[in-house]
């Protein structure tokens, strides 16, 4: 019977030693290669793909680590721009974890299906919405690389009517499965969705319960529209309505109690505004830190037109954080044309809700 040989086992101390004679030969050898090829270590690193350096965001944009890193404090900062007047400050109180704002700017798409005439988000097939969209992130994201771009669905889930309807409310609230359309598209982009509430003859202590169950998710935000507010019994269009600071707590509160019982990440409302007398009492309007108020500017004109009202209702009465509307077809009238991001991204202090109608 052969006999196997055992293979011999070196000590410790001799492995020690030639671990340690390798280090320091492949050191030596680094070393010339640097000193005689100084432009091979930039190359190395050029040679490495972005998508490894750089973990893509949910935009798919990449954000550099410099902007990544940016404080609570720094990115409100950025987004003041600025402003010496007093009227918008930073708070020494951070956002509730899970908070949009500051660390995100919306690029929202609004509308309704059923109707090409509301919006840009009914206008065309769905997919070319979808891209076209995108489209409008990647341009926001190349404008301003400090804050990060989240793309949006803004829904008009109930919408004012020439005619009574069922209870003579002059609203006609949408399918579920309308909503439901609404979030199987934003899945595909990753985007947020706004549900938005024109109450017509109703209030929105009638209409907002009505939405709780999508509410309840944490990708879905709110807008109210005090444009179809008709306190005063009018028919929606034939004056332009108004919401009380009442009102806009109210919804707060509503919003304020959801986050709460559901452990949600705090919600987004926009409060759509052209006009003074659309919101009444701004200062009594009490912010909570469950929910984000945007006052949007909901205007359409030519540039300076739109500028300027922004600047008289939306500046000069701050209440939170500040939204800007574009219209696709009505900003484009007489020859005029549409504000550009870069344009927007002047005013002080600077939209972080932008809205594409």
């Amino acid at each position: 019977m052969k006999q196997e040989t055992v293979p011999s086992v070196p000590t410790a101390s001799s492995t020690l030693i030639k671990k340690a004679l390798f280090v320091i030969v492949a050191t030596i050898f680094l070393v010339l290669i640097f000193a005689y090829y100084p432009n091979l270590q930039n190359s190395l690193v050029k040679a490495v793909p972005d998508s490894i350096k750089v973990d893509t965001i949910e935009t798919g944009v990449n954000p550099t680590p410099v902007e990544a890193s940016l404080s609570y404090k720094e990115k409100m900062a950025h987004i003041i721009n600025g402003d010496s007047s007093g009227r918008w400050t930073i708070s020494d109180d951070e956002p509730l974890a899970g908070s949009v704002f500051p660390y995100k700017r919306i690029i929202a798409y609004y509308g309704n299906l059923y109707s090409k005439n509301m919006g840009i988000l009914g206008e065309l097939p769905k997919h070319e919405v979808l891209e076209k969209l995108q489209d409008e992130v990647k341009q926001w994201q190349e404008a301003d690389s400090v804050i990060q771009v989240q793309p949006a669905l803004h829904y008009i889930a109930v919408t004012a009517q020439n005619l009574p309807g069922k209870g003579n409310k002059y609203r006609l609230r949408m399918p579920f499965s309308q909503i439901d359309s609404v979030l199987k598209m934003a899945e595909q982009i990753n985007a947020i969705v706004f549900v938005d509430i024109q109450v017509g003859l109703s209030t929105l202590q009638d209409e907002i319960p009505q939405l709780e169950k999508y509410l309840r998710l944490p990708n879905v935000h709110l807008g109210i529209d005090p444009e179809f507010s008709m306190k005063g019994g009018e028919k929606p269009g034939a004056v332009i309505g108004s919401f009380d600071a009442a009102d806009i707590n109210y919804t707060i509160e509503y919003l304020e109690k959801i986050v709460k019982e559901n452990k949600l990440p705090p919600k987004i409302l926009v409060v759509h505004r052209f006009t003074q007398a659309m919101v009444k009492n701004y200062k009594d309007i009490k912010v909570k830190p469950e929910v984000q108020v945007v006052m949007h500017m909901d205007g359409w004109g030519f540039p300076a037109k739109k500028i300027n009202t922004y600047k008289q209702f939306i500046y000069r009465e701050p209440v939170d954080f500040t939204g800007f509307k574009i219209f696709y077809k009505n900003d484009t009238r007489n020859n005029s044309r549409l504000l550009t991001p870069q344009e927007l991204l002047k005013l002080k202090p600077q939209p972080v809700y932008i809205q594409y109608q």
